[in-house]
């Protein structure tokens, strides 16, 4: 799975081997949740009567995922989904379709029902609002540009969907007049560097002082020289 990441992703083998464990953690999570799917019971206002409630699978579920975790960010939908006795239906990204077929494969050898787990790898946008629109399908999940999220969510509208949208956004990377500079360099180059800077995290603004600024460009020039040293 790791070589099949790399390979299609571009980022490192020791990040696309990272990325299948973090993976793998959604699937063992999730599978240890769904005997716990309870529903509750409310006290009434009325005598002699009991109020509970019933937790139910919403049905099929359009999964849209993003090319920067083409393994993570698939897990991490359709674990739940399935745990919640879901099916789904699955568009990768046009960039990165491989990991998607290589797990969707797992599934089916691991157990998971075949007609409850389909892929459509295709650049076709028509396929989003397909899932958006069609009315057999009851939820739509996607990670991506809050453009494309409004877009799915209006759309969505149209027939009642539940929707779940991790939308992109401004990140500002805060540092504090008493914040540990070397922690705060170190914290500022993950999040900037990790998978090529295609991150959720990844910051677009600083905020601080002036003198903090001078302190921090000095601490990062010193970690950069000894980085590239090392290297």
């Amino acid at each position: 799975m790791a070589k099949i990441l790399s390979l299609e992703n571009g980022k490192t083998f020791a990040e696309a081997k990272g990325e299948v464990v973090y993976a793998a953690a959604f699937i063992q999570w999730f599978s240890e949740e769904a005997p716990r799917v309870y529903g509750d019971v409310i006290p009434s206002s009325l005598p002699n009567t009991t109020v509970f409630t019933l937790k139910q699978p919403v049905g099929v579920c359009g999964i849209i995922t993003p090319w920067n975790f083409p393994a993570a960010m698939i897990t991490r939908k359709i674990a739940p989904a399935f745990a919640a006795g879901c099916s789904v239906v699955i568009k990768p990204p046009s960039e990165t379709p491989y990991s998607c077929l290589a797990f969707s494969k797992l599934a089916v050898e691991a157990g998971i029902p075949a007609d409850c787990i389909h892929v459509i790898p295709t650049k076709d946008r028509e396929a989003a609002t397909e899932l958006a629109t069609n009315p057999i399908v009851k939820k739509i999940s996607f990670t991506g540009s809050t453009g494309v999220g409004k877009m799915l969510t209006e759309l969505a509208a149209g027939t009642m969907k539940k929707v779940s949208m991790e939308l992109g956004g401004n990140a500002p990377f805060i540092v504090f007049e008493d914040a540990d500079l070397e922690k705060a360099v170190e914290g500022a180059i993950v999040c900037k560097f990790r998978n090529s800077g295609q991150t959720c995290v990844w910051y677009s603004l600083h905020i601080f002082k002036n003198l903090t600024l001078v302190r921090i460009v000095f601490t990062s020039r010193r970690r950069f020289t000894t980085s590239s040293q090392n290297c």
